[in-house]
């Protein structure tokens, strides 16, 4: 059975940092993993992933401000997130992408992220 399970998220003020998690289990080689976010009435969007060979690709909206680390003996992804925004409040959700296709991917559950005073 696979799983991604996810975890770290909370609520923040803005300036502050988030540490997400997310382990994977049940699969194996997986190509990429990492993190996409979705708001209320939009699109899911990516925030940032990273292959097994440590290539990288985020979203312009969070550069310089989340740095991703996968440890592929474990299967899991971390997210560190700082210089929070409001507008960094969403669901984040793990992705595993089994061959970089975009045909083959599993998704966690979701964890939410508040950023509010």
């Amino acid at each position: 059975q696979v799983q991604l399970v996810e975890s770290g998220g909370g609520l923040v003020q803005p300036g502050g940092s988030l540490r997400l998690s997310c382990a994977a289990s049940g699969i194996f080689n997986i190509y990429a993993m990492g993190w996409y976010r979705q708001a209320p009435g939009k699109q899911r969007e990516l925030v940032e992933v990273i292959t097994s060979g440590g290539r990288a690709n985020d979203a312009d909206s969070v550069t310089g401000r989340v740095t991703i680390a996968r440890d592929n003996a474990k299967n899991t992804v971390y997210l560190q997130m700082n210089s929070l925004k409001p507008e960094d409040k969403a669901g984040y959700y793990c992705n595993a992408d089994m061959n970089g296709n975009n045909d083959w991917n599993y998704w966690g559950q979701g964890t939410q992220v508040t950023v509010s005073s």
